[in-house]
């Protein structure tokens, strides 16, 4: 097929493909790709132009740029990423008639910062951590705030260019097959004619006709004739029109004529291709050939490539540990009457799936000695030189979780962030001004009790039978440890989670 439709996801408007490519036919879409190869060479027509990218290069292929890749005599890796223009056009108006071009000869600064943003796409794309989509769209408006800096070519506006600069003549001529793409698009079922776009364009028909064949492949009555048919899918997949009669629609002189340009681009009547596709064109074959690459390959390919994000990224696979240092003595010596509570505290961030913990935390009626996003540590002490006990909460939810928890509506909603999060937390707690013997008693809730709490607590009455509810009951329970430790005015407690998880830690002295 031509033209190429990208399916985006409703709240992802981006498409990356990291592949190994052996072939992908000569096509178009209707929206902005940015080719990145990372490994070895493949081959690129654009229009009327043929390019070798090797690794490192970066080509901008703009909404309805014809092209195609090819094989070269070694591997490839490359990385197509395509934005979604009718979701970005809504951040930046004239997107659509912007012209971006990259120079591959002249690695500046610039070209570093695109690599470095695609990158950190391929990264987040991998990781797929909870909120990622916020991630990958938040990257992308850096990518397209780098390309409207530094890679714009010209913009349309009113049929002018402006801000041209070098390699003017190709670009020129890749604007020309642009427009008349589109004005082929706008105007097919109608009679067309090569005198009436050679006219627009004030070119002879020869040299027209040979533009087009060479961008293409086709001549001009046979893109005009593809055209058609490929728009005709529409009527032919979505109702319940004759053949006849779409033939008509789409600008076809007789029915047969429709029918054997069908063939030729379908391999197959009309009539078959409703009967085998109606109510799922999807599932048409791509003539694309290409691997997708492993995950491995992609990290592998990224640390060669991007050093800062493949370090990032690994960095970012386990968040840094949570360090929390507290001087008991002093935070007691400083206390004032606005001290908050742990009622307080926990009740400003309502995290529902901790409820557990936090109404044992809660019922200890302490004061609170530190507090921060993650974690709240009190005691039951008054006098700063007997510290007989201190108290600790800490649990595993980011930002994006807690913002979503605390908008959740339902219990459904609350069971399907809690089993889709799976990021670890780790915390280290140093306790300065502890001496002595101390019993250490540690309740943990897990992302495990927590699912299955509410996968439970989901679950219709009589449908599971008696043991099948023990066993789950089972799962809710947390896990309760006891020991004990020796200090000398140091303690340290440390704690790891995945997913939504909390941990309360009594300290008490024998």
């Amino acid at each position: 097929m031509l033209k190429e439709r990208s399916f985006f996801r409703e709240e992802l408007p981006i498409n990356v493909i990291t592949a190994h490519i052996e072939e992908y036919p000569i096509h178009f879409h209707d929206d902005l790709e940015v080719v990145y190869v990372l490994e070895g060479s493949v081959g690129l027509k654009n229009g009327y132009y043929n390019y070798i990218l090797k690794q490192g290069d970066i080509f901008i292929l703009n909404d309805r740029e014809i092209h195609s890749f090819t094989k070269t005599d070694e591997d490839n890796m490359v990385m197509m990423l395509q934005m979604d223009l009718s979701y970005f056009s809504n951040y930046y108006g004239n997107l659509k008639n912007n012209f971006f071009v990259t120079d591959m000869h002249d690695d500046d600064e610039s070209l570093d910062v695109l690599r470095n943003i695609l990158g950190r796409i391929m990264m987040e794309v991998l990781e797929k951590g909870y909120g990622y989509e916020h991630k990958v769209i938040e990257s992308t408006h850096n990518l397209l705030a780098c390309l409207l800096s530094d890679f714009q070519y010209f913009a349309m506006d009113d049929g002018k260019y402006i801000n041209e600069t070098k390699n003017k003549s190709n670009k020129v001529l890749a604007g020309r097959l642009r427009r008349i793409t589109d004005y082929m698009y706008e105007n097919y079922t109608r009679k067309l004619t090569l005198n009436e776009i050679a006219d627009r364009e004030h070119l002879s028909i020869y040299y027209l006709s040979h533009v087009i064949k060479e961008a293409t492949g086709l001549s001009f009555q046979d893109l005009l004739s593809f055209i058609r048919v490929e728009e005709s899918e529409k009527l032919l997949l979505g109702t319940n029109k004759k053949v006849g009669a779409i033939s008509e629609e789409m600008g076809f002189s007789a029915v047969r004529y429709y029918i054997k340009h069908f063939k030729t681009w379908f391999e197959m009547h009309p009539q078959e291709y409703r009967k085998k596709y109606t109510d799922r064109p999807n599932n048409r074959e791509t003539m694309a050939k290409y691997i997708r690459c492993s995950p491995q390959e992609i990290e592998d390919a990224i640390r060669k490539q991007v050093k800062g994000v493949y370090s990032e990224y690994i960095k970012g696979k386990k968040p840094d540990p949570v360090i929390v240092e507290l001087d008991i003595q002093s935070a007691l010596e400083e206390r004032t009457t606005e001290q908050l509570f742990i009622g307080n505290l926990l009740e400003r961030d309502n995290m529902k799936p901790i409820a557990r913990p936090y109404n044992l935390m809660k019922s200890l009626k302490e004061t609170a000695l530190k507090s921060g996003s993650n974690y709240i540590i009190t005691t039951s002490s008054q006098n700063p030189k007997e510290i007989n006990s201190i108290s600790i909460l800490v649990y595993n939810i980011n930002d994006f979780i807690k913002k979503d928890l605390q908008s959740a509506e339902n219990r459904e909603k609350i069971y399907e962030i809690s089993s889709q999060y799976d990021e670890e937390g780790e915390f280290l707690i140093k306790c300065q001004g502890l001496a002595g013997d101390f019993n250490v008693s540690r309740y943990k809730i897990s992302k495990k009790n927590i699912v299955t709490a509410y996968q439970e607590g989901l679950r219709a009455p009589g449908v599971a039978s008696k043991r099948e509810t023990l066993i789950s009951s089972w799962s809710t329970l947390p896990d309760v440890e006891f020991s004990s430790i020796t200090t000398s005015e140091a303690l340290s407690i440390r704690s790891t989670m995945k997913g939504i998880s909390a941990e309360i830690i009594l300290i008490d002295r024998q």
